[in-house]
């Protein structure tokens, strides 16, 4: 166990350290994805993260998609907020409010060293282009869905029952997981790191060893 593994219990100190590695991947930023069912952990992890990024933009998909268009969201995307990011500049986009059910103000994102986009379809194939990794919560979607539906409560219940059908169509038709650098267990205390599907473990990859990372115990 190194001196890291000791003081950063939860791998989100090391994780920060490794996403920080890669080249920039979309102009000068370093996209980095956190993809997984709804109700996953996403949301919490991405925060996290970008905590320990030292305040890192994170970059909900929430506020790119809308009720009619759960997951058609990609020009949206690669317009507002793609082209200016490889450009350098601050993109711009209109939040979308889902109680109004139209699209808010605009909201600036700046193109920081490291930018996280949080949400079902962050690794989508249209993106990987522009990603500099993928991270995946390793979570089924049953248990995923049972906590997102905890969290929402019964007034959104049925908004839960055709979003599981449409979520499981998209990761059908455009599946993220078989391109994840990293799968991402949350555990009782932080969180196991385990190289993904798309690489060979390296010296630069989040990699929790469940014989010495406290979190894994």
């Amino acid at each position: 166990m190194t001196d890291l593994d000791r003081t950063d219990r939860t791998g989100l100190g090391r994780a920060a350290a490794a996403l920080r590695l890669p080249a920039p991947s979309c102009g000068p930023v370093r996209l980095v994805a956190v993809d997984g069912h709804a109700g996953s952990g996403k949301s919490t992890l991405a925060a996290r993260l970008a905590a320990v990024l030292g305040g890192a933009p994170v970059l909900h998909l929430d506020d790119l998609a809308t009720h009619e268009e759960l997951f058609a969201w990609t020009g949206r995307m690669l317009g507002e907020v793609i082209g200016p990011l490889s450009r350098g500049e601050t993109a711009l986009y209109h939040p979308y409010d889902w109680n109004l059910r139209a699209f808010g103000p605009p909201r600036t994102l700046d193109p920081a060293p490291v930018v996280l986009l949080e949400g079902v379809g962050a690794g989508r194939r249209a993106l990987r282009p522009f990603l500099a990794r993928l991270l995946w919560m390793e979570r089924v979607p049953e248990e995923s869905w049972v906590r997102g539906r905890r969290r929402d409560g019964p007034a959104l219940s049925g908004f839960w029952d055709e979003w599981t059908v449409a979520e499981t169509r998209h990761f059908a038709e455009d599946p993220s997981r078989p391109f994840a650098d990293t799968l991402v267990r949350e555990c009782t205390e932080g969180y196991e790191w385990l190289p993904g599907p798309r690489v060979t473990a390296g010296p630069d990859q989040i990699i929790t060893h469940r014989d010495e990372s406290p979190a894994a115990n």
